[in-house]
C-alpha cells in the first residue's frame, strides 16, 4: 500500500466510523496535487463497496472568502448516491464528527459538459437547478485550516439535500435571497451572486476544474454550485431549511 493509500483509508475509515483523526499536515506534506489524489482513492474506496459518483461539489466560491483565506482558485469534492438525504429526512448526528450546513444552489446536468465553457454552454447543459442544503462535516481533530488538509478529506462534504427541481428557463439566478434557517428563524440570510457573482459561473468553472483533473461534467450529474453563506453548527432537534428566493426549499430534520 502506498502512503497516499494509507491516508485515503484512514480518512475513509474516518467517514465510515465518525471518528475524527489527525490532520495530515500535522504527520505529512503533502502538496494540493497530492491531496486530490488522496481524495480520489478514499473515494475510490467507496466505489468499490458500491456507491456510485453523481456529481461534484465546489469550495471558496466566494471571493471575499478566497480573499480572506489566501485561496486563489476553487476547489472541488466529489458527491456519491449514498451522500444523498432524502428531502425532510431525519439524520443521526451520531453518524458525523462536526455537522454544519450551509444554503447552496444545485444544478442537474443533461449534457457532457468539459474544458474552456461559456455560460451559454453552461446554461444549455444544465437541465434543472433547485435550492439545496449541503452537510459538511471535517474528519480532524480540532481543524485549523490547512488548504491540501481540507481537499483531501473531500472538501468536508459529507451529504446534500435537494430541493424541487425546476427548468431553468426564464430563471434569474442572480441576486436571489437566500436563507438558512432554524426552526424558522434565520441563522444565515445571503445573496446568490454571493455564489461567483451568479451561480451558472459554477458550471462554467466545475467544468473547467473537472478536465484538469482528467473527467468531465456527465448527463444525470449533480452541481452543488458553493455555499451563499457562512456555515451553521447543527444541534439535536433542529429543523434546518434552505429558502431561495423563486426556487423553494430544501429541507432535513436532526435526530433529538
Amino acid at each position: 500500500m502506498t502512503a497516499f493509500s494509507k491516508l485515503a483509508q484512514g480518512l475513509d475509515d474516518a467517514v465510515r466510523s465518525a471518528t475524527a483523526i489527525p490532520q495530515l499536515s500535522t504527520t505529512e506534506t503533502i502538496s494540493i496535487d497530492d491531496a486530490y489524489e488522496i481524495q480520489r482513492l478514499s473515494i475510490a474506496r467507496r466505489i468499490a463497496r458500491g456507491e456510485r459518483i453523481v456529481g461534484m461539489k465546489l469550495g471558496f466560491t466566494s471571493k471575499a472568502k478566497m480573499a480572506q483565506m489566501g485561496v486563489k482558485d476553487m476547489i472541488w469534492g466529489r458527491l456519491t448516491d449514498q451522500m444523498a438525504i432524502e428531502q425532510g429526512a431525519t439524520i443521526d448526528l451520531d453518524c458525523y464528527v462536526r455537522p454544519r450546513v450551509e444554503p447552496e444552489i444545485a444544478f442537474l446536468i443533461k449534457t457532457p459538459l468539459r474544458g474552456e465553457v461559456t455560460l451559454d454552454d453552461a446554461l444549455a447543459a444544465v437541465e434543472s437547478v433547485a435550492p439545496a442544503m449541503e452537510l459538511i462535516d471535517s474528519r480532524y481533530t480540532a481543524p485549523k485550516f490547512n488548504l491540501a488538509d481540507i481537499v483531501a478529506d473531500n472538501c468536508s462534504s459529507s451529504g446534500y439535500v435537494i430541493g424541487a427541481w425546476q427548468e431553468p428557463a426564464g430563471l434569474e439566478l442572480g441576486n436571489l435571497d437566500m436563507r438558512l434557517e432554524f426552526d424558522g428563524e434565520t441563522v444565515q440570510q445571503g445573496s446568490s451572486d454571493g455564489i461567483l457573482g451568479d451561480p451558472l459561473q459554477s458550471v462554467v468553472n466545475a467544468a473547467r476544474l473537472a478536465n484538469a483533473a482528467g473527467f468531465g461534467l456527465e448527463p444525470g450529474w449533480i452541481l452543488l454550485a458553493g455555499a451563499a453563506t457562512a456555515d451553521e453548527a447543527l444541534r439535536p432537534g433542529v429543523h434546518p431549511r434552505t429558502v431561495v428566493e423563486n426556487l423553494g426549499i430544501a429541507e432535513l430534520r436532526v435526530g433529538a
